[in-house]
C-alpha cells in the first residue's frame, strides 16, 4: 500500500516538459501540444512565466492514447480520451464496447467469407461465358438455368451490377458480372442468404477475383488478431490512466508544487506557441 501511495504521489509531483513526453512516445513536441488542445491530454498547469508544466499523469494519458490508436483508430481513440478527461467514463467505455463489437462483427464476416469460399465447388469443366465478352439478361439466365427475374432480384440486392446500354437501355453483363452471377448461383443453391452473398461478392470485387481474395484471407485474419491484441494493450494503459486519475481525485497524491520558476523540469523554457516576451524555444 505504501508503495502504491508513493507511486501515486510521483504522478502529480514530478514535472515534465513537452519534450519529455514527446521523446518517450517518439512524437514531436508540437504533437504533444496539439493533443492537449484536442483534449486527449488533461490541461497542463502554467508557471508564472507561461511555461507548460506536465506531470507523469500526462505521460500516462499520452501512453494510453498511443496504445488506443492501433486498437480503435485515431478518431475513436481521441473520443475515448476526451471522454475520460471530462470525467465521462461511461461514454468512454461505450466507445470501447462499440469497437469490440465491430471487431467481433469483422471476425464473423471473415469466418463467413472463408466458409462461403470453401463451399464454392469448382466447375467440372471450364465453361465459356455466354456471348463474346458481354452478354444480356436472357442469355445469362438461360446459361445459369434461372429466370431473368431472378437476375433482376439479385441486382436489387447488390449481387450483380450490370451496366445499361446507353442506346437500348438493356442490361449488359461483363465477364466480371458473369463471374459474380455464377458465384451467387452456387451460394444460393448452398443455402446462403442474399445479404451474405452480397458481402462476399463485395470482397471478391475488391480483391479482383476469387483467387486473390483467398490469398488475402490469412492477411485479413492477421490484421484482426493484431487489432485484438492491441485492444488488450490499450485497455491496460487506459486502466492505468483511469486509476491514476481516480487516486489523484481521492487525494492519495500530492498536488504539484509551484516553485516560482526556480527548479523543476517544467521550467526548461517556453514553447513556440506560448512564448510571450522572447526567449529561446527549449521545450
Amino acid at each position: 500500500m505504501a508503495r502504491k501511495l508513493q507511486q501515486e504521489e510521483s504522478v502529480t509531483r514530478e514535472r515534465l516538459r513537452p519534450v519529455d513526453l514527446a521523446r518517450a512516445q517518439g512524437l514531436s513536441t508540437q504533437a504533444v501540444r496539439n493533443y492537449e488542445e484536442a483534449g486527449i491530454l488533461p490541461p497542463s498547469d502554467r508557471t508564472p512565466y507561461g511555461y507548460r508544466v506536465y506531470t507523469p499523469l500526462h505521460a500516462l494519458a499520452l501512453r494510453a492514447f498511443t496504445a488506443l490508436v492501433p486498437a480503435h483508430g485515431h478518431q475513436t481513440a481521441t473520443a475515448i480520451m476526451c471522454a475520460v478527461n471530462r470525467d465521462a467514463v461511461e461514454d468512454a467505455l461505450t466507445l470501447v464496447d462499440e469497437s469490440h463489437a465491430q471487431l467481433l462483427e469483422d471476425r464473423q464476416t471473415l469466418s463467413a467469407v472463408e466458409k462461403a469460399l470453401g463451399d464454392l465447388a469448382p466447375p467440372a469443366a471450364p465453361e465459356a461465358p455466354p456471348g463474346a465478352g458481354v452478354t444480356f439478361v436472357g442469355p445469362l439466365a438461360r446459361h445459369l438455368g434461372i429466370r431473368p427475374a431472378t437476375l433482376r432480384k439479385w441486382e436489387q440486392a447488390g449481387l450483380v451490377r450490370p451496366r445499361r446500354d446507353p442506346a437500348t437501355g438493356y442490361r449488359v453483363y461483363t465477364p466480371d458480372d458473369v463471374r459474380d452471377a455464377r458465384l451467387a448461383h452456387q451460394l444460393r443453391r448452398g443455402g446462403y442468404l442474399l445479404s451474405q452473398i452480397a458481402a462476399l461478392l463485395e470482397r471478391v470485387r475488391a480483391a479482383g477475383g476469387v483467387e486473390p481474395l483467398e490469398a488475402t484471407l490469412s492477411e485479413w485474419r492477421g490484421r484482426l488478431t493484431a487489432r485484438g491484441l492491441a485492444m488488450l494493450t490499450g485497455a491496460a494503459h487506459l486502466d492505468a490512466y483511469l486509476t491514476a486519475r481516480a487516486s489523484r481525485r481521492a487525494g492519495l497524491s500530492c498536488p504539484v508544487e509551484e516553485d516560482e520558476g526556480h527548479g523543476g523540469r517544467g521550467e526548461g523554457g517556453p514553447d513556440q506557441a506560448d512564448r510571450g516576451q522572447g526567449g529561446p524555444l527549449r521545450e
